[in-house]
């Protein structure tokens, strides 16, 4: 496969460091939604709990940060023709997915850091406060989290469908879709 026939390599790797940034980000929220904090804390412990949220935060703005490259990367530098071509079906579900997702993930964060700051709560980056950006508001808050959860679902089902899109073009189709954004040669 030529070049041309892939994305450039700060994207692939962007590619592959959000995708495992939302796995983490989807595994430690829904660990804390189903939990709750009363819950993790009798499970866990107070102290691993809080590391459990602060890791959360962390991980949703550098979601955040990461996608924002993305966006760059991607208006930035051309994206390869797919060969051989999708069908039609094929392109339209696939770039369906893909602003979809990208959608997502920009929006995900930032309605978890509005949800954050109006629940009273610290909006953390590592070992840095971030400021909140919103006052607090306390029925605010649980509808935003409330969609911050939702839209967590929604995401799960698209990236459901964007791994299995790739599963079928590297296991049925055989074709060069999953060498576009590999890492390796």
């Amino acid at each position: 496969m030529n070049e041309p026939d892939r994305y450039i390599y700060p994207h692939r790797l962007l590619h592959w460091l959000v995708a495992g940034a939302v796995l983490l980000s989807l595994a430690s929220g829904l660990t804390l939604g189903f939990l709750e904090y009363d819950g993790a804390v009798d499970l866990i412990g107070k102290a691993l709990t809080n590391v459990l949220y602060g890791s959360h935060k962390t991980l949703g703005v550098l979601i955040l940060l990461l996608m924002t490259l993305r966006v760059i990367t991607r208006l930035a530098f051309v994206v390869p023709n797919h060969v051989p071509p999708l069908t039609t079906f094929e392109r339209v579900v696939s770039t369906s997915v893909h602003h979809l997702l990208y959608l997502a993930l920009i929006i995900m964060p930032l309605i978890g850091w509005a949800a954050t700051a109006s629940g009273g709560f610290p909006v953390e980056f590592f070992l840095w406060q971030l400021p909140g950006f919103i006052g607090k508001n306390e029925q605010l808050s649980e509808q935003l989290f409330m969609l911050h959860e939702w839209l967590s679902w929604i995401i799960i089902a698209l990236v459901v469908l964007h791994v299995s899109g790739a599963m079928f073009h590297w296991k049925i189709k055989r074709d060069n879709v999953m060498k576009r954004m590999s890492l390796f040669d």
